[in-house]
């Protein structure tokens, strides 16, 4: 029988309780302090009626100058409650929102450990505003508590006056909350699909920008424009209702809050032209009438704020909760070991064999681009490694074995279109800081041209996706950036398809003096970078077919000639 969903805690949920539970202290003070404020304005009116009551009937200096005083002990403490508790508030809710948006970050940074089935912009979206929403929760619950202090001082001093003005204080704040409660679950599921629309236009426009100079080439952007404008109007569409569930919401509660203010007036109003209650009583109860509009207000609205943050966690649940698709082992390779590939069959890969000694610099010429990009997928461990059939080794280990942190630390594989980052040359050669090859990695790349063209050097700035360098600038930066690593295994996908003739030439002889003693896998199809290498393994249909030297290829293959031959 399977077990109802009822019965198993809801990952949104649990969320929201460990955000609350992290951060008990500071709610804890922030709840006195908001308390503290809201005690203090409840206090005001109730002083004011006390002042005139002892006023008219003592008409004495000094009664006079000991309220006068007890007011400005009320207004000191409102002054700096309210200061205080929302300065310790405010900073938990952001440090809590900090947390969150790096978990979902790291989750979102490494795609082949969970099947999230969210586009980049989605995760991105999840990973700034759910996870500010999800944080609000932190102010949330103290505000909630200290707005209800404020009702029941309210109450308690109107019911001292006379028991009805408090029964009609508490009477009418739950009927005002069960009505609200019943609109807030409206804004919710709202809030939700608002959301959802938000991520799919932030994932769209994200892909756009990706591939606008491939759109500007074929004419295509007009069309892809097309589709991202259809996506965000449904998304503002969204938004528009959104809205108007949350002013339907707003307005009902100033209404209600405003009838039950009033109630409260004419009732006290009643009941002193009745001679039930005195002059002082009356003020107090006007006074307090007008001031309980505030707290209700906002106790009102926290209903709302709390179903926006539990939709909010409930989307980073589809992040965070997704299941691992596959489970890596703790195993760590040997530094000094090769790389191979047994019986690989993934994508347009049949079976795909080789093997890569310690220390050996071999090229793979791959006659179709699919099959260089589905290998540099499976050594990126991109593709889970029971996605696909065979086994890959690294130092002797599975890839199964070893954890996707480990094979990265052991394994660079570069991609052809290695992303270039807002910062500068140096902060993208070594994002960590801790590389001390940078020197070698410049010059080996040929960026040296790049850095002596500027006088900042390699502190001279580079904008977001390298949009202020040329297309072999930018190539050769990622390649500066994957020497820089200094892997025991590096494999670099097509490095060199942007660089003029005679730049990779001498990029080639570079990499391959610097990478002398360290493994390393060159895809690719450039005859400088073929010749280089100590073999060449041949890369169609989807197995090796051929392995030699470049120049032997050259002289005794044909096809292998006609595929390479610039």
């Amino acid at each position: 029988m399977k077990t109802p969903d009822t019965q198993r805690p809801r990952p949104g949920a649990e969320i929201l309780r460990t955000a609350l539970r992290r951060n008990v202290g500071a709610m804890v003070r922030g709840t006195v302090l908001m308390g503290l404020y809201q005690a203090g304005e409840t206090a005001f009116p109730i002083a004011l009626g006390l002042i005139v009551e002892h006023t008219m009937q003592d008409r004495s200096a000094g009664v006079l100058g000991l309220s006068i005083g007890a007011l400005a002990v009320i207004i000191t403490t409102v002054s700096l409650s309210w200061r205080f508790g929302m300065r310790v508030l405010q900073k938990a809710n952001t440090t809590e929102a900090h947390r969150w948006r790096v978990r979902v970050a790291a989750c979102g940074l490494q795609p082949v450990a969970r099947d999230i089935g969210l586009k980049s912009g989605e995760v991105l979206t999840i990973a700034t505003e759910d996870a500010d929403q999800t944080a609000d929760i932190i102010e949330v619950v103290p505000l909630l508590i200290s707005s209800l202090v404020a009702v029941v001082v309210a109450a308690v001093a109107l019911g001292l006056a006379d028991i009805r003005l408090g029964l009609l204080v508490i009477v009418g704040t739950v009927a005002i909350l069960s009505v609200l409660a019943v609109m807030s679950k409206r804004i919710g599921a709202s809030t939700r699909e608002q959301q959802a629309r938000v991520a799919r236009a932030g994932a769209k426009v994200a892909d756009l920008i990706t591939g606008l100079r491939p759109l500007h080439g074929f004419g295509g952007n007009h069309a892809a424009f097309g589709s991202y404008r259809k996506v965000s109007t449904d998304a503002r569409r969204q938004a528009i209702t959104v809205a108007r569930v949350n002013g339907t919401y707003a307005g009902t509660a100033l209404a209600l809050n405003a009838v039950l203010a009033a109630a409260v007036s004419l009732t006290a109003g009643w009941l002193a032209f009745a001679g039930r209650i005195t002059i002082g009583e009356l003020v107090m109860a006007v006074g307090l009438a007008q001031f309980i509009i505030e707290p209700l207000k906002m106790f009102s609205e926290m209903p709302k704020y709390v179903m926006m943050a539990r939709a909010s966690a409930e989307r980073m649940a589809l992040v965070l909760s997704a299941p691992p698709v596959t489970t890596l082992g703790p195993r760590r390779p040997a530094a000094d070991g090769g790389l191979a590939v047994d019986g690989v069959r993934y994508g347009t890969l049949r079976g795909l064999k080789f093997e890569v000694a310690a220390g050996e610099f071999v090229a793979i010429a791959a006659y179709r681009p699919r099959a260089a990009a589905d290998l540099a997928s499976v050594l990126a461990v991109n593709v889970a490694p029971g996605a696909y059939g065979g086994v890959v080794r690294v130092g002797g280990l599975a890839l199964a074995d070893l954890s996707v942190e480990t094979v990265r630390e052991h394994m660079l594989v570069n991609p052809y279109d290695g992303e270039i980052f807002a910062g500068t040359l140096r902060t993208n050669i070594d994002p960590a800081g801790t590389s001390r090859t940078i020197a070698e990695a410049v010059e080996a790349s040929m960026l040296t041209d790049v850095v002596a063209l500027h006088r900042e050097g390699l502190d001279h700035a580079v904008r977001d996706r390298g949009t202020n360098l040329s297309g072999g600038q930018r190539q050769r930066l990622s390649l500066a950036r994957a020497l820089a690593a200094d892997a025991d295994v590096l494999v670099l996908h097509n490095p060199t398809t942007a660089v003029d003739a005679v730049t990779e030439q001498l990029v080639a002889r570079n990499v391959a003096k610097l990478r002398r003693g360290r493994t390393t896998v060159v895809i690719t199809s450039s005859p400088a970078l073929l010749d280089a290498a100590d073999r060449v393994l041949v890369l169609d249909d989807g197995v090796i077919t051929a392995e030699d030297t470049h120049r032997n290829l050259l002289a005794g293959d044909e096809n292998y000639c006609l595929a390479v031959a610039r």
